[in-house]
């Protein structure tokens, strides 16, 4: 038997890294959504136990990347290339990693309030983290629905795009109307940021399209 045939054989059974991956997945929509929630909806004095949550949803990422870790050091055969499997964990722990840290400068800065920039790009992260779920979900039937898998990365890409417009029109935006140099400096640190957590989502796109051009 073909090596391609046993790797399809034992792909629609894994037990382990299929479902590690979607937990992951879940916690980073989760995270998104609470990202979304403290930048365009709480007040100032609900923002620190958003702030936990976030932190909360970012440990347990962390727990759930080093099990992928430790299941593929322990496992002979994967049902995708091992460096694949820890490529895509590793990039969803960044993107989780980066929403924390917005989540802990906004706990540090404490700003009076946020532009509509910083709302479109919690919307925007927001959206690529479901991308990223509804990817990672499709895994398991890729060869089955690679039309619907490939539509994933590129609006993964898509966002990536319209995030560097809105980032840039959020700095000119703070430039031009923010009268408070000290507000100027929290909320330009809290966008550069967002935008970081982007760029993250937009990595992970990328590994997705990876596993898309090797598997589909």
């Amino acid at each position: 038997m073909k090596i391609n045939n046993i790797l399809s054989v034992f792909t629609p059974k894994d037990g382990k890294f299929l479902p590690l991956l979607r937990e992951l997945s879940d916690t980073v929509v989760a995270a998104g959504a609470l990202l979304h929630e403290l930048i365009a909806f709480t007040e100032k004095d609900q923002r620190d136990a958003l702030c936990i949550q976030i932190k909360t949803e970012e440990s347990k990422g962390d727990f759930l990347s080093n099990q992928i870790a430790k299941e593929l050091n322990n496992t002979f055969i994967t049902p995708f290339d091992r460096e694949d499997i820890n490529a895509l964990a590793d990039r969803i722990e960044e993107v989780l990693d980066v929403i924390n840290r917005v989540a802990h400068k906004v706990h540090l800065y404490s700003p009076e309030r946020f532009t509509e920039f910083a709302i479109r790009m919690t919307e925007i992260i927001q959206e690529g983290t479901i991308e990223i779920q509804g990817a990672v979900t499709g895994l398991e039937h890729l060869k089955k629905s690679d039309t619907v898998f490939r539509k994933h990365y590129k609006k993964i890409k898509a966002l990536e795009e319209a995030a560097d417009v809105v980032y840039g029109e959020g700095i000119m935006d703070l430039f031009q109307n923010e009268t408070n140099t000290i507000e100027l400096i929290k909320l330009k640190e809290i966008i550069q940021e967002l935008e970081k957590a982007a760029n993250k989502v937009n990595s992970t796109g990328k590994v997705i399209k990876t596993i898309f051009v090797k598997y589909a």
